[in-house]
């Protein structure tokens, strides 16, 4: 009971800070409209310049990345969410990435991420089979790395291939989702995703957003 009262205090919180605050981590080249957001459209070079010179101290936004080299599929992603009740969809932003190398630049600080000063994203939703570093490389790179490793990461792809879902959980991936296809099928998976691990889950990040 005292655990319950704990976290919707938290959410409301969260919530009454989240509308008084406007959101500015912006994905690459992407129009989305969310229940609290703008639209917004952004170039990859002042996106990327963006993260560089921002201070992402926004507790009422923690960061959810988003891995997925599919326009199409994150669009699919993104649609869906609106439709979610608008404290689950609130609490977070999305920092999408298309490839697996410039993912892990920006989780390990590297290449044009060095100078970042931001926090690290409370979970990592991941598409599998992704542009330059695959995405199994990244569950294994990140689960072997002390200041990393606690970060959840949520496979979502197509694959249903028994050996992808051995291997995922052989690196210690966290979960791993189907990507359904269709809009009703997507926004099952979405629905149940964010209502175990954004809403009932106590993340590891938990009391970051809570001083």
């Amino acid at each position: 009971m005292k655990t319950s009262l704990v976290i919707s205090k938290y959410k409301k919180m969260i919530l009454h800070k989240a509308k008084k605050t406007s959101s500015h981590l912006l994905p690459k080249t992407e129009k989305i409209k969310t229940p609290i957001q703008s639209t917004y459209s952004i170039s990859m070079e002042s996106y990327t310049q963006k993260l560089l010179t921002l201070h992402l101290d926004d507790v009422a936004h923690p960061v959810i990345m988003v891995i997925e080299d599919s326009d199409e599929d994150f669009y699919t992603f993104t649609r869906v969410t609106e439709n979610l009740d608008i404290l689950k969809r609130s609490l977070y932003k999305f920092l999408r990435f298309r490839d697996g190398d410039e993912s892990l630049d920006y989780l390990f600080r590297e290449g044009d991420y060095q100078s970042l000063d931001a926090p690290l994203p409370v979970a990592i939703l991941l598409d599998l089979n992704l542009p330059g570093t695959d995405g199994r490389d990244i569950i294994k790179r990140v689960k072997q790395t002390p200041h990393l490793q606690m970060i959840p990461i949520i496979v979502l792809s197509t694959s249903s291939s028994h050996n992808d879902i051995q291997i995922c959980y052989k690196y210690g991936v966290n979960c791993y989702m189907l990507k359904r296809m269709g809009v009703l099928e997507m926004q099952k998976t979405v629905q149940i995703l964010f209502e175990y691990w954004f809403q009932l889950a106590l993340l590891p990040s938990y009391g970051q957003f809570i001083t």
